[in-house]
C-alpha cells in the first residue's frame, strides 16, 4: 500500500514538473528577453541566457508613454472592477437567499450570457460608443468591461452565497434586523472570499484585454497597456527585446497581485466545496 502511496506521489510531482516546464518555458523567454540587446536573441538563441544585463530596454519604455497608459489600465481596470464587485454582490443575494417567481428565469438568462462571445459585440458597442461621444475615451471601455465579466462574477457568487448557513440570517433576524442590515453585516463580510476571488478573476482578464481597447481608442492618451507593444514595432520590423521589457513590466503589477492575494484567493476557490 505505501509502495502504490510512493508510486502516485512520484507520478503526480513528475506531472507537476512537466507542468512548470510548459508554462514556466514562455515566462522566462519573456523575462530574458526583456535583458538582451535587439539582435542578441537571433545571433545567441532564443532560449539562451542573458549576455549581461542589459537596462537600456527598459529605460526607453520608462523614457516613453508607458505612465500613460500605465494610469489608463489602472483607472479602468479599478473602476470596472468596482462596479463588478459591487453589482455581482447586490444580484447575488437574492438569487442565492429568496424564493421568487423570476429567480430561475432571470439567474438562466445570466447563464446564458455567460456563453455569448464577447467579440460578436464589437461593431455594435463601437456604434453605441460613437452615438455617446465616449469612443477614444477610457470611459468608453468601462461599460464593456462591466458587462462582460458581470454573468459569471453573479454566477460564482450566487453560488458562493448559497453555501452560507441560513441559520446565520435566521438568528440575525430574531434580533431584529432586517434585510438590508443583514446583507451589509452578516452577507457580505463573509462574502469576502468569494470577492476576492472574483477581483483577481476581473482583473488578469480586464488587465489583458486587447479586442474592445483596439476597437474602441485610438490616440495613445486613452489607449491601455495591451496596446503599448505598438510603439516598438514598425510596419516591417519589431524590436522584439523592447517587446518583451514592455510585457514584463505590463505583467509585474497582476504578479504581485496575485502574490499578495493567493491565499484568499485559494479560500474563495474552495469555499463551499464541503458543506458545513
Amino acid at each position: 500500500m505505501k509502495k502504490k502511496f510512493k508510486v502516485g506521489k512520484i507520478f503526480v510531482a513528475l506531472l507537476a514538473l512537466i507542468w512548470l516546464v510548459i508554462a514556466g518555458a514562455p515566462f522566462y523567454f519573456m523575462v530574458a528577453s526583456a535583458f538582451k540587446e535587439q539582435f542578441e536573441i537571433f545571433t545567441a538563441g532564443v532560449f539562451s541566457i542573458p549576455k549581461g544585463l542589459y537596462m537600456q530596454n527598459f529605460k526607453e519604455v520608462l523614457e516613453g508613454d508607458f505612465y500613460v497608459y500605465l494610469f489608463n489600465s489602472l483607472f479602468v481596470v479599478g473602476v470596472s472592477l468596482a462596479l463588478i464587485l459591487v453589482t455581482s454582490l447586490c444580484a447575488s443575494y437574492p438569487f442565492s437567499r429568496f424564493k421568487f417567481k423570476l429567480n430561475k428565469p432571470l439567474f438562466g438568462l445570466i447563464v446564458a450570457a455567460m456563453a455569448v462571445p464577447i467579440h460578436v459585440t464589437l461593431i455594435p458597442v463601437f456604434q453605441l460608443t460613437q452615438k455617446l461621444n465616449l469612443y477614444d475615451t477610457i470611459f468608453a471601455l468601462i461599460g464593456p468591461y462591466t458587462a462582460f465579466n458581470l454573468p459569471i462574477s453573479v454566477f460564482i457568487l450566487t453560488g458562493f452565497m448559497a453555501q452560507i448557513p441560513k441559520e446565520l440570517e435566521e438568528s440575525a433576524e430574531i434580533d431584529g434586523c432586517g434585510k438590508y442590515r443583514t446583507f451589509f453585516n452578516i452577507i457580505a463580510p463573509l462574502s469576502k472570499p468569494g470577492l476576492a476571488t472574483l477581483a483577481i478573476y476581473n482583473s488578469v482578464n480586464m488587465w489583458n484585454e486587447f479586442s474592445f481597447a483596439l476597437v474602441l481608442t485610438q490616440s495613445q492618451k486613452s489607449r491601455t497597456l495591451p496596446l503599448s507593444i505598438w510603439e516598438f514595432q514598425g510596419q516591417y520590423n519589431a524590436n522584439i527585446p523592447m517587446i518583451m521589457a514592455v510585457l514584463t513590466l505590463c505583467a509585474l503589477p497582476m504578479i504581485v497581485a496575485f502574490a499578495i492575494g493567493q491565499d484568499k484567493l485559494i479560500k474563495g476557490m474552495m469555499a463551499g466545496a464541503v458543506k458545513g
